[in-house]
């Protein structure tokens, strides 16, 4: 008999739909993954150097449970560099991928019974870690075109037994990138309903709106005692297996991280720990400014693309690599056999050779998420089918 915690769970829905364009590729078709959440790229050479460098030193032994400290030093400097605050050692703890950083999080400030405010759509890991450390997930929807929270509808969603929020800009699905104005209101809400601010910034390489990224304590630095900014390298890097993740937060928050990861995995891998150190060392930022070039091309190629779209608004993508498609006014007009974004993505999958995440992954049934971190002949290539295949729903149903 399995334990009632995995009930509350269910396998993620990137997950799924990964795996359906893998085994449609078993199977011979030239299928065009546009489902990954990640780029498709040979990672910097200095990272790969790092870790054969490690390998060949015999680099074996446990580290510290948070990790290295020239590494944790290292990450201080930068984000000191990108944020204008002042971050050191005791700020920060190394985590098998930005995942094990939400769900310390998560342990560390969560108790039965607390809730947590998410904004959806969002990425199906919020509520499940939510539910694992024994909370109740609060959704607050964000609309389209902007998908920005309104803070009348968190402030709405805010209860006694509120204990935090959980914030993700740039947003996976919806790339949207959340305005000044809205990062400081929150760190306002925060601040007078004395809630955590959970805020996963892995997405904080990938702004296309002609702005840096803004953490939520370079709007609103008097939160910084209620926050918690989770990172990683994964996308950054374009090393997404490595699983290198960390995490910024108060001493107390870095305290429980180490007691909760020495019973969990002790610590993150040692090779790609030295990897990425060696690249913090050495790497002059061509690796990230040539990713973030390429993903800028990519976004504009397919917003051109998009842009041929009937019954359906071409998305903003102001960060992160999707794009997030609002098929409400496509499927309002449709009938059997199309109800659904799920029926669109099969659709995709099995007459156009298209793979792609339905939004009901992310607590949208209207969304449609489609990456372009792959190469961009196949981007392009894959952009058209969509475009081709949902411009067709309407006068097949009339055919029919």
């Amino acid at each position: 008999m399995l334990a009632q915690r995995i009930s509350l769970l269910s396998s993620p829905g990137t997950a799924a739909a990964r795996e359906a364009a893998r085994a449609a590729a078993a199977t011979g078709r030239q299928i065009i993954d546009l489902a990954a959440g990640e780029v498709i790229i040979e990672p910097p050479s200095s990272v790969r150097e790092g870790a054969i460098a490690a390998i060949k030193a015999g680099t074996n032994r446990y580290t510290d449970s948070i990790g290295l400290t020239p590494l944790r030093k290292a990450i201080a400097e930068k984000m000191s560099a990108e944020t204008g605050i002042a971050w050191n050692t005791e700020h920060i703890a190394i985590t098998a991928g930005a995942k094990q950083g939400l769900l310390d999080a998560a342990l560390a400030v969560l108790n039965p019974g607390d809730e947590v405010v998410i904004i959806r759509p969002c990425w199906p890991t919020f509520p499940a870690q939510v539910l694992l450390a024994g909370a109740k997930p609060v959704f607050v929807d964000a609309r389209p075109p902007t998908y920005i929270p309104d803070i009348d509808a968190i402030r709405a969603a805010v209860t006694p037994n509120t204990k935090a929020i959980i914030i993700n800009s740039p947003n996976n699905p919806t790339g949207a990138v959340y305005d000044r104005a809205t990062l400081q209101a929150i760190g306002d809400l925060a601040i007078n309903y004395r809630m955590w601010i959970i805020s996963d910034e892995c997405y904080s390489s990938f702004v296309f709106t002609g702005t840096r990224h803004d953490s939520i304590l370079m709007a609103h630095p008097g939160a910084r005692s209620r926050t918690i900014l989770v990172n990683a390298f994964s996308k950054e890097l374009a090393i997404t297996g490595w699983r290198l993740g960390y995490f910024a937060a108060p001493r107390e928050i870095i305290a429980a991280a180490k007691t909760l990861q020495s019973h969990t995995t002790s610590n993150a891998n040692v090779i790609a720990q030295y990897a990425i150190l060696h690249h913090l060392q050495v790497g002059d930022g061509s690796f990230e400014r040539e990713m973030h070039e390429r993903l800028c091309r990519a976004r504009n190629t397919g917003l051109m693309i998009l842009s041929g779209l009937h019954d359906v608004a071409t998305p903003g993508a102001g960060g992160s690599f999707f794009f997030y498609l609002d098929l409400s006014r496509l499927i309002s007009v449709l009938g059997s056999p199309v109800r659904s974004t799920d029926d669109i993505a099969r659709l995709l999958l099995n007459e156009s050779d298209v793979g792609s995440v339905p939004g009901g992954t992310f607590g949208d049934v209207n969304g449609l998420r489609l990456s372009f971190g792959v190469p961009p002949d196949l981007l392009e290539a894959g952009l058209k089918r969509v475009v081709e295949t949902l411009n067709s729903l309407k006068t097949r149903q009339a055919a029919a």
